[in-house]
């Protein structure tokens, strides 16, 4: 790194859970500082974490748009800015950064609608700004070696992929999860999926990048399965892959004992790999002969590509954090080589705009599967 950037945050108030997390996240590499903010609607909210986090208080800004124009005047204005506020906000509030010249990360679903997500992405590429999206689960080590063993054909040519996301914070009718959840059962404010786009989106994007398969269609069954609800909370999708390779997605937030448990399975022609999220330390590997490995992080086993996120010897667990952290070091990196003009395509190593597009083109796909009776959607009718 060249220098320390600056970097500003929409959302991320006394309320909220997200906004906290990313700012641990960033503080990790030290490679950028806080340094404007509107964390909420509430001014006195606002100043409050401006005061927590040392922010000057005529950084803290009463809007976002007054945010982006003056911030792009400063000299010492922010580089980036970090929206985690809820759905429905993120393309206006996006579309505002691009346009003053701010690079972006957002949190997911970047948008409401794939077209939103779309314009974004047609912008960013018009300023020449970097978009990131902050898939969390992708920043960990173990998901970085999942993908160089598919890249590589450790397992050979994928056949099938099973991957699954189920929670069950919101699986009683009395219990609406409180601020978090009463937004994203909120057709207006989480555009029209619930589950779907809350933990859909995320099985999405790691089968995704952990393979590098298309989504060629797909027959998707949302359900809305505790009384009183109007969005799903349990989602069943099948797959079918451009390669020919077949898909099982299920997402729920009912599954009672579930916490986070997102988990993908894949099954290649040589061997299989499994990997959970909740335990992100090993993948496990099953070749053709039927000998079953793990591999560790903190191992020379692990491909290097992956193994330079590592933070902490074998043993000393990594997780969640550290995994969002790894996202914002490769960002902020990037954002140093495109100053610095050593910047090249393939130094990105983080889920961009592009694939925060595809999460939206996948979701919409399963919605007009669900509402026209569970058939056949190809994403390129979308």
């Amino acid at each position: 790194m060249s220098r320390k950037l600056n970097y500003g945050m929409i959302g991320g108030g006394p309320d909220g859970f997200i906004g906290a997390a990313h700012r641990r996240a960033i503080q990790l590499d030290g490679n950028a500082v806080l340094a404007a903010g509107v964390f909420s609607r509430s001014m006195e909210k606002s100043v409050q974490i401006a005061k927590e986090t040392g922010l000057d208080s005529d950084r803290c800004y009463c809007d976002y748009k007054e945010m982006a124009e003056k911030e792009a005047q400063r000299e010492d204005g922010i580089d980036f800015v970090v929206i985690v506020t809820p759905n429905y906000m993120h393309f206006e509030m996006c579309r505002a950064f691009l346009e003053a010249g701010i690079h972006v990360v957002c949190d997911k679903p970047v948008t409401v609608t794939y077209a939103q997500a779309v314009e974004l992405q047609k912008l960013a590429e018009e300023k020449n700004l970097l978009f990131m999206v902050t898939y969390t689960y992708m920043g960990h080590v173990t998901a970085k070696h999942v993908r160089e063993m598919v890249r590589n054909s450790d397992i050979g040519d994928v056949r099938m992929v099973m991957a699954e996301y189920p929670q069950g914070w919101l699986a009683f009718e009395d219990n609406s999860g409180g601020k978090q959840g009463a937004w994203r059962c909120d057709p207006e404010k989480s555009g029209n999926v619930n589950c779907l786009g809350d933990l859909g989106t995320h099985v999405e994007n790691a089968v995704a990048m952990m393979t590098g398969l298309k989504i060629k269609k797909v027959l998707a069954k949302m359900d809305v399965v505790v009384p009183g609800r109007v969005l799903d909370d349990n989602d069943t999708v099948l797959v079918e892959f451009e390669n020919g390779a077949s898909g099982v997605y299920w997402t729920s937030q009912v599954a009672i004992g579930s916490d986070n448990a997102l988990k993908v399975r894949i099954y290649g022609s040589k061997g299989t790999i499994l990997w959970s999220q909740e335990e992100s330390e090993k993948v496990t590997v099953i070749r053709a002969d039927g000998t079953i490995t793990e591999l560790h992080r903190g191992y020379e086993s692990i491909y290097s590509s992956a193994s330079k996120y590592g933070r902490l010897p074998a043993g000393h667990t990594e997780g969640w954090l550290e995994a969002m952290g790894n996202l914002y070091r490769n960002f902020t990196e990037c954002i140093c080589a495109r100053e610095e003009g050593t910047f090249s395509e393939d130094m990105a190593d983080y889920p961009d705009i592009a694939y925060g597009a595809e999460g939206l083109a996948f979701v919409e796909a399963c919605l007009k599967s669900s509402r026209e009776g569970n058939v056949w959607i190809s994403l390129s009718d979308i």
